[in-house]
């Protein structure tokens, strides 16, 4: 497995497997089960396979974590050749963003809503270092996950809009077994908090079972969501919005594709995570 610093010997490595399919699987390490996911399912998919590790500091907020953002280099090397990965790309900040760094890449549209309202330059960030990113790899497909729904979505209308030949998968999200999404950001959490993390998926939980009772008023179902998490006096919500799982925009009533997206603060762990509810002629299909 080769470990990659530069660009420059990023490409000339690659330059080697154009005839190759390649795979990519962008990261910010801290590698966990979810991040593995994507991983085998690159390795499997395709002849060369490429992870890269690089900690973005253009997609935090002032205030944010950039600082204190888990960082275990050396295990999440292991992890990648345990996993048969080809190339890991770790590139250093000035590498990324050298002196006379002045272009950014921007979604208008999708970043309008649920994390962006909160977040206002954070997918600007995203944006920018994936399309640098992809430019460097020129990968066939790329890996993310649903646990990180409109960070997807905006990553495929970047990649129609700006023509890059790409195919994007998105996977499931991976699990604990009491439900909490799998985040590097559980790190931050400590027992007591840990066991009060569970609240995001009891209440996407709570919100498909009345979907399925026949609940179709978005405020409704948010109001179930808020009163199952307010039980938990550690979490504080930061939003929960019911949204077209197309467009993002908050919807009223429930009558097509939707995703149910939130974002709670547990201690200093801003957590995130969301169900897609999809019709298909008379069945409702759920994906959380």
């Amino acid at each position: 497995m080769w470990i990659t610093k530069t660009i420059k010997k990023t490409q000339k490595i690659l330059e080697k497997y154009r005839n190759k399919t390649i795979g990519f699987v962008p990261t910010m390490g801290a590698l966990h089960e979810g991040h593995l996911s994507l991983i085998r399912r690159c390795v499997k998919e395709n002849q060369f396979s490429v992870v890269s590790i690089f900690v973005n500091p253009i997609q935090f907020g002032r205030g944010e974590d950039f600082s204190s953002y888990p960082r275990p280099f050396k295990k999440d090397i292991e992890l990648c050749k345990k996993e048969g990965v080809n190339l890991v790309f770790a590139p250093s900040y000035e590498e990324m963003y050298p002196d006379e760094f002045s272009v950014y890449v921007e979604e208008i549209s999708l970043s309008k809503f649920l994390c962006g309202k909160f977040r206002p330059s954070h997918f600007k960030g995203v944006c920018t270092v994936v399309a640098k990113l992809f430019n460097i790899i020129r990968p066939r497909i790329a890996y993310f996950g649903q646990k990180d729904y409109q960070q997807a979505q905006i990553i495929k209308r970047m990649v129609d809009n700006l023509n890059f030949n790409i195919k994007i998968k998105v996977l499931p999200i991976v699990r604990d077994k009491d439900g909490l999404a799998l985040s590097s950001r559980n790190w931050y959490l400590n027992p007591q908090e840990r066991k009060q993390a569970v609240c995001l998926y009891e209440s996407l939980k709570i919100a498909k079972k009345m979907i399925e009772d026949g609940e179709r008023e978005a405020k409704k179902i948010i109001f179930g969501m808020k009163k199952t998490i307010n039980k938990f006096n550690l979490a504080k919500i930061q939003y929960i919005e019911v949204a077209d799982a197309y467009t993002l925009e908050p919807t009223p009533f429930i009558k097509k594709d939707v995703v149910i997206a939130l974002a709670v603060f547990i201690g200093k762990a801003r957590l995130i995570d969301n169900m897609l509810v999809k019709f298909k002629k008379k069945k409702i299909i759920f994906k959380l």
